[in-house]
């Protein structure tokens, strides 16, 4: 199990705590917030502004504005993608319609989504990912011919642990997997760690709503900081709900017990949105660096948490130990996508966990192998 990283969870949680009630940027009042020498005194212009609990934020009038909606329908259309590939335990499924999904054609995936939207997974992607992502699916495609036949070593099929049943192909993969979480990272991760958040974006118009007449409140600031939550997939009241945690989300609250990475990373979003609306860019910047620290360290524990139940699965129950690996592996990958400038893991270290220590049968992995990869992302992490 993951050790407690008390260190790093107090620092981070101070970062996102100490400035619920802060300044305007260049107030140096010594009780508005901390401060950079003991020389600095409070020269009248300070303006305390408050962040608030949920993310909900107006304006004067009382106007919302926060609009994430484009991404809320990717993460409507990864979900009822994922509940279409699972579909292969019990039936063979086309690799078109799983492209058809991907890039959204007619708008309503080829027909296969319950509700129609102009947004796509594909052309969120880096190019170099979407070719990777169809082959997975042609992989995918492959497998569920054999989903009558019983997975094991060279044979694709399905293995049922419990009440679940999973389709791994001939290596032993469950490509669903190695899809849908991958996308969460390629699409959801990337999108809000690189792009949503970064120095480009955060650097946009702050000084008027983009069109109030068209309900758009939000500056484009704002609304580039809202679509970073957006991909999160929590709720306004992340903190405080007990339910309707989706992809990021969901596992945030799975390693919240290790890393504290509810508040962590909700107060982050919520002071920089505020700091935001009060040009306070030194605060919005800091809660960057917080956000993105703590979505790559949410994806690295969760890979340890996968490792751990394979090896505990290890020659007990195949469907869950491959099943578990393949998580396990999709959240490895993932790590590539935390921004360059702040990644705790190298490319060279992500890539030898997932081609070396691992490989691309995992049938032949064994106990070993597993506990060097948990050993290897709790050295790089200081878990």
């Amino acid at each position: 199990m993951i050790n407690n990283i008390q260190k790093f969870t107090f620092l981070a949680v101070v970062a996102s705590l100490t400035i619920t009630s802060c300044k305007k940027k260049g107030c140096t009042d010594i009780d508005a917030q901390n401060y950079s020498s003991e020389a600095e005194k409070d020269d009248g212009s300070c303006t305390f502004y408050n962040t608030p609990s949920t993310y909900a934020f107006t304006d004067a009038e009382g106007n919302s504005t926060v609009n994430y909606s484009g991404q809320e329908d990717r993460l409507n259309q990864l979900e009822e993608m994922t509940t279409y590939m699972k579909s292969g335990t019990s039936a063979t499924i086309s690799a078109n319609a799983m492209r058809d999904m991907f890039y959204n054609e007619g708008d309503n995936g080829g027909g296969n989504f319950s509700f129609s939207s102009s947004k796509q997974l594909g052309n969120k992607c880096l190019f170099s990912d979407t070719s990777a992502f169809t082959a997975y699916m042609s992989d995918l495609a492959a497998a569920s011919i054999d989903f009558a036949s019983t997975a094991s070593s060279g044979q694709a099929g399905t293995l049922t642990s419990g009440t679940s049943t999973y389709l791994f192909d001939a290596n032993g993969i469950e490509q669903v997997q190695i899809i849908e979480k991958g996308l969460m990272g390629a699409v959801f991760m990337y999108q809000a760690c690189n792009v949503y958040l970064s120095t480009a974006n955060m650097n946009a118009d702050n000084s008027e709503a983009v069109d109030p007449d068209a309900g758009e409140y939000y500056t484009n600031m704002e609304h580039y900081w809202d679509e970073a939550y957006g991909y999160f997939g929590a709720p306004i009241d992340f903190l405080t709900s007990t339910d309707s945690f989706r992809f990021w989300a969901k596992y945030c609250n799975s390693t919240d017990a290790q890393l504290s990475s509810n508040s962590i990373i909700m107060n982050a979003f919520l002071t920089g949105r505020a700091a935001i609306i009060n040009n306070d860019f030194d605060t919005r910047d800091s809660q960057i660096t917080i956000i993105t620290d703590i979505w790559e360290k949410v994806s690295a524990a969760q890979a340890v948490i996968y490792l751990e139940g394979a090896r505990d699965n290890f020659g007990t129950d195949n469907a869950k130990f491959l099943h578990e690996l393949s998580e396990a592996y999709a959240f490895i990958s993932n790590l590539k996508y935390a921004p360059l400038d702040t990644r705790t893991i190298s490319i060279t270290q992500i890539n030898t966990l997932l081609d070396t220590t691992i490989g691309n049968n995992f049938w032949a992995v064994t106990t070993t192998d597993l506990t060097s990869a948990i050993n290897e992302i709790n050295a790089i992490y200081n878990f």
